[in-house]
């Protein structure tokens, strides 16, 4: 799913449970949920707009909103991408959504939309079966909703992740035959708590792939950070001369809003640590006389 999502200021939410999240949805992975509103008006220029404040006018419908993820695998949460691309707003949360809706039985009994409820649905309770108006931006600010994937996205790209050292055996100079080896000591998982909109959001960082540039043109990428000798995992062999050796760690991350199920965050983000510099040289035998 393409979203496109503003940053909101920070407010207070409301505590209610499950934040209008389904909860039948806690195995669901990639973000899918359903979230309901008690109004959505639109379009207007290709934007919905749903509120939880009740018009003035009977309401004919309950509506609810639902990732393409619910729809396409309600078990799993399996998404199939989709080509709309949503405006941005400052101070607003737009993104795409299955936009559908239930009648209403009214106090008067009468039908909506040529569809009478059945004897026993009470003033005010949905009936039939649900519709789907359509798959469009809805702008979803006044509901307040959980922090999206592409939302938690954007904080975690702006986490303070630690930059990992580059560490190389022998340490100082090398020499030409013997093979560098390449390591890191720094953490390779770090935890924050962000707060997006109210919301408490736990974001557990973790290295998920290490680029090394050994400095003579040659790029090593692997999934651990390597190990001293004689534990080694990574080392590369070099012509004498003097090289700069650098490490850029690929994080990933997984999150939970208000200590609920863990979800990926939907994306990878860089750091560079501060590169390391020695010297190898061409070990040289010299004859000499045991008389001298």
């Amino acid at each position: 799913m393409i979203v496109a999502a503003s940053f909101l200021p920070t407010s207070s939410a409301a505590a209610a449970p499950c934040r209008n999240i389904g909860c039948t949805s806690t195995e669901l992975t990639g973000g899918a949920v359903a979230i309901s509103a008690v109004d959505v008006t639109g379009p207007t220029d290709g934007l919905y707009i749903a509120s939880n404040t009740t018009p003035a006018e009977p309401l004919l419908y309950q509506w609810r909103l639902r990732t393409p993820c619910q729809l396409d695998d309600p078990n799993l949460g399996g998404c199939t991408g989709t080509e709309v691309d949503c405006p941005t707003s400052p101070g607003r949360l737009i993104s795409v959504y299955v936009i559908q809706r239930q009648r209403l039985a009214q106090a008067d009994g009468l039908a909506v939309d040529g569809v009478s409820p059945e004897a026993e649905n009470a003033p005010g309770t949905g009936y039939g079966p649900w519709g789907t108006v359509a798959s469009a931006c809805v702008d979803v600010t006044d509901l307040n909703p959980p922090p999206s994937p592409a939302e938690v996205f954007r904080y975690f790209e702006t986490l303070p992740l630690p930059q990992l050292t580059t560490r190389q055996q022998p340490p100082g100079e090398a020499l030409v035959g013997l093979p560098v080896i390449f390591f890191t000591d720094s953490p390779t998982t770090q935890t924050f708590t962000v707060d997006i909109r109210g919301f408490d959001v736990l974001i557990t960082a973790n290295a998920v792939s290490y680029t090394w540039r050994t400095g003579d043109g040659t790029t090593l990428t692997t999934t651990d950070p390597g190990a001293p000798y004689p534990d080694h995992t990574i080392s590369h062999e070099y012509s004498s001369g003097t090289y700069t050796a650098s490490l850029t760690t690929t994080w990933g991350a997984t999150y939970s809003v208000d200590g609920g199920v863990s979800a990926d965050v939907p994306g990878t983000t860089t750091t560079d640590g501060a590169p390391a510099t020695f010297t190898v040289r061409q070990a040289r035998s010299v004859l000499t006389s045991p008389y001298d």
